[in-house]
């Protein structure tokens, strides 16, 4: 422990002693943070992959030193780039301290102001390391308000299985410098996914239900921000639009989404495009899944997926009975476990097909796919009701 006190009062100590860098190291890209009732989020973007743990530091009462989070990031340069602390002052942190510990090693440091639990992930393409500290937030300090943000977003949360559903989170995939999937006639998934979220959030409000949108245009959004958004508002549910491509393009269909611990071969093609890594990048995803209490919502999930998807098929073979219908199945997508709601990710239809290419872009298509999707909600939402009702004293 004293030598951890003492690496950590060296934080930039080569880089103040005019050290070269050496050769063959990585670099840090980016260092942000998102804070929201309860809950921070840091993510540090570097130019190559690390692994690493978080280690936890006491108060010094006698120093005023506050209580520390710290991890090493090996064979990464920062040199002075970060040569002051980055202010946070969110009633969790106070600030986020990033210096060159040794030659070859970086160091990230969270001050911290409250402390209950934090979670580590590490995420490719590009590789990124998030810190979640999860915390009740010092009184009188309450974090940026920010869309849609509820007071009553932070604290213990209900079980999923427990929980009544009023915030919906509808994330539209995709967007800004993030086209997604491109189809037919110049259409891009990106415009495909904000015209049905934007048309899911009218039908689902005039149900009575609040609904965030984890963007309302075209924005570059990572998958960090989305989630920790749904997160901060307190969201309910978790549903995330997207639109399918494939090199076949007679291949046409329907298909949702749901994260489980284990996942069929045939759904890394899909996931992988989501995620923008490649499929083998996804298999060690399995084994940070034990660890992020994905089973906490899983059933729920199923359940989920399982109201949307019938009600999306009926609805739309409805006016298009030609429409396929690939079923509801279990993959490793990041914006799913990342959030720790019940979630679901929907495929809208295929872009490279001509038929659905059509439909796609038109506002018909986007009408009638919000219809179904909403009373996809609202049926599994009647069933939750009714579940949780009956836990009750």
């Amino acid at each position: 422990m004293r030598g951890a006190r003492l690496a950590l009062l060296a934080l930039a100590l080569p880089a103040l002693l005019g050290a070269t860098r050496p050769r063959g190291l990585g670099d840090v890209k980016s260092v942000q943070h998102w804070s929201y009732a309860g809950y921070t989020r840091v993510v540090v973007e570097t130019t190559r992959p690390v692994r690493t743990r978080v280690e936890r530091l006491a108060a010094d009462r006698a120093s005023r030193r506050p209580e520390r989070l710290y991890l090493d990031l090996g064979g990464v340069w920062v040199g002075t780039r970060f040569d002051a602390p980055i202010p946070v002052g969110d009633g969790l942190l106070r600030a986020v301290r990033v210096g060159q510990n040794t030659l070859d090693r970086t160091r990230i440091v969270l001050d911290l102001e409250r402390y209950d639990r934090h979670r580590l992930l590490h995420l490719s393409n590009p590789p990124r390391v998030v810190i979640d500290v999860f915390g009740d937030r010092r009184r009188g300090a309450e974090p940026p308000a920010g869309p849609g943000t509820r007071p009553d977003a932070g604290g213990p949360r209900l079980a999923p299985d427990l929980r009544t559903i009023r915030t919906v989170v509808v994330d539209p995939g995709h967007g800004g410098r993030d086209p997604g999937a491109r189809g037919r006639g110049g259409l891009v998934e990106k415009d495909v996914t904000l015209r049905i979220g934007r048309a899911l959030r009218r039908r689902l409000e005039a149900e009575g239900l609040r609904v965030v949108l984890t963007r309302d245009g075209d924005r570059t959004q990572s998958l960090e921000e989305r989630t920790a958004l749904a997160e901060g508002v307190g969201g309910d549910l978790f549903l995330s639009l997207h639109a399918n491509a494939a090199p076949r393009r007679e291949l046409h269909s329907i298909e949702t989404y749901y994260l489980d611990k284990s996942h069929e071969r045939h759904n890394l093609r899909v996931a992988s495009h989501e995620n923008g890594v490649p499929p083998g990048a996804l298999d060690p995803l399995q084994r940070t899944l034990a660890t992020l209490r994905a089973s906490e919502a899983s059933t729920q999930s199923a359940a989920l997926a399982a109201a949307v998807h019938g009600e999306l098929v009926r609805g739309l073979r409805g006016r298009y009975p030609d429409v396929e219908d690939l079923g509801v199945k279990s993959g490793p997508f990041y914006v799913l476990f990342l959030a720790s709601m019940p979630s679901i990710l929907i495929e809208t239809g295929f872009l490279t097909h001509a038929g659905e290419a059509r439909r796609l872009a038109s506002a018909d298509y986007a009408e009638l796919a919000a219809q179904r999707i909403a009373r996809g909600v609202l049926r599994y939402r009647d069933t939750r009701d009714t579940l949780v009702a009956g836990h009750r004293p």
